[in-house]
């Protein structure tokens, strides 16, 4: 598993990418990242014409039930992959 220094060393690493990741990737490690920090989703979905926020809750949604390690781990693996490409 991946420890908290490991996590956050790899949430910098993330603003620090050379090549933008796809808009799905980008959706897919935000779910990783709050469900690492938060737990599962503990708000409202976002309602009306709200796109960019519905996405962002929709995959934080797909992560719960996954452990706060387990996820912090995922994105740690991501991120990795992500940096050596």
């Amino acid at each position: 598993m991946a420890t908290q220094a490991e996590f956050e060393s790899a949430v910098e690493k993330s603003k620090t990418l050379t090549e933008r990741p796809s808009n799905n990737v980008l959706l897919q490690l935000y779910g990783l990242y709050k469900q690492a920090t938060d737990g599962d989703v503990n708000t409202e979905r976002p309602s009306g014409f709200d796109f960019k926020n519905i996405a962002k809750w929709d995959a934080w949604k797909q992560q719960e039930g996954k452990s706060q390690e387990a996820a912090r781990e995922e994105y740690v693996q991501l991120v990795n992959n992500l940096a050596s490409k």
